[in-house]
């Protein structure tokens, strides 16, 4: 049965994570936020301990670098590097998304390694920086239409394309590139491929200026000829028309809760400062009155705290059910569609809540507001979230239901 206590092994973690986002990321948050592309140093000393908790066992899967899903025994439930992953990004979350995003080696693309990597890869691709490299000028939710080309060439493989907004895309020291290896196969044919960012050919075109999430960089990335050693190729080379969109979904199902637990973080941040600021107003919320008896800003308010525990919930279950070798690609997308749709509400509507306090610079709670948008997006819209959640409980393919 899961329990959605935090376990007690990951709550001195999980204290830890929360210290850091007091003492680091919540007071550097406005000073990247306006200093926008300009790299936080104060991310090294953070990063360096953060390698230093899993070489020692103790960081149980810290920052957003994602994690590897691994069999077991059915019979044990486990409470794993899933859980603690979601638990710890809420927490640093809570500081700052844009700082957690800009993190060395804990990048999306680390998710990608993590989750489809062979053991050989892990071992090599151990310390990498890694973007992830998925959006294209004409291709956004549907990756399944990408048009960068993987062409085998001995051993090597040829990429040529663009990629946009790939997060961390200037800073990174390598990009995982999701390109197809033929055509004519559709969605089958979509590979991940590991591009250190010397490789000559791969260019980093532009950093975009953006609505939130300012202190992370966001790059746009041409590849040229850009030749890559064909064992950087992730997981199987293999074209199975039957498996189909398998490796990606993969990465999908450890990403996606990742990125909701992003959400769950920003939201409880806006949440708590703004309870403080209607109880400075007179506004008292009273959770043994019903809400029809109470000011509306405690009503709205409630209303706002339980769209929360929901995301908050379905988040926890998404990383529970990996932890225990449960598929999860409905839960990942329905964590990731409520939690990105909740924190959007939750961060706008604490603005309306906290009047012109909200909406100015004296507190952060119009950052959040920018930055959660942004969650609601990457990893797969809203939009498509809804359609996945659809497809799985209907059981339709995609073919069937667009």
């Amino acid at each position: 049965m899961i329990n959605l206590e935090v376990p007690r092994k990951f709550r001195a973690f999980v204290n830890q994570a929360h210290q850091v986002a007091v003492e680091m990321l919540r007071p550097n948050s406005r000073r990247y936020d306006l200093a926008e592309h300009e790299y936080p140093k104060e991310l090294d000393l953070l990063a360096a301990l953060v390698d230093g908790l899993g070489a020692s066992g103790t960081g149980s899967g810290a920052g957003a670098s994602g994690v590897r899903r691994t069999e077991g025994d059915d019979s044990k439930v486990k409470n794993g590097s899933n859980l603690s992953s979601v638990l710890s990004i809420m927490e640093m979350c809570w500081g700052d998304v844009g700082l957690l995003l800009s993190m060395p080696r804990q990048g999306l693309g680390n998710s990608a390694i993590a989750s489809v990597a062979s053991d050989e890869q892990l071992r090599r691709f151990d310390g990498v920086w890694a973007a992830m490299a998925i959006t294209e000028p004409g291709c956004g939710s549907d990756s399944a239409n990408i048009q960068t080309t993987a062409r085998r060439d001995g051993d090597h493989y040829v990429l040529d394309g663009e990629k946009i907004f790939v997060t961390a895309g200037a800073r990174c020291d390598a990009v995982v590139v999701w390109a197809t290896v033929d055509k004519s196969m559709g969605r089958a044919a979509i590979k991940s491929f590991v591009v250190p960012k010397e490789t000559p050919g791969l260019t980093v075109e532009r950093v975009e200026h953006k609505l939130g999430i300012r202190s992370s960089d966001t790059a746009t990335i041409r590849l040229t000829n850009c030749r890559v050693p064909a064992e950087n190729l992730l997981g199987s080379p293999e074209v199975d028309p039957d498996k189909g969109f398998a490796g990606v979904m993969q990465t999908f199902d450890n990403t996606r809760p990742l990125v909701a637990s992003m959400a769950v973080g920003c939201a409880r941040a806006s949440l708590e400062l703004t309870r403080e600021l209607l109880s400075e107003a007179g506004v008292d919320i009273d959770y043994d009155r019903p809400t029809h008896l109470q000011p509306s800003a405690a009503a709205t308010y409630l209303e706002l705290e339980a769209d929360y525990e929901s995301a908050y919930l379905l988040t926890l279950q998404a990383a529970w059910m990996a932890d225990n070798a449960r598929p999860n690609s409905l839960q990942a997308s329905m964590a990731k569609a409520k939690a990105g749709r909740a924190a959007n509400d939750i961060t706008l509507r604490c603005v309306e809540l906290a009047g012109s306090l909200g909406y100015s610079e004296h507190h952060l709670l119009e950052k959040w507001a920018r930055d959660s948008k942004i969650l609601d997006i990457f990893e797969g819209t809203q939009q498509i979230q809804q359609l996945i959640v659809a497809r799985r409980l209907l059981g339709k393919t995609s073919a069937e239901l667009k």
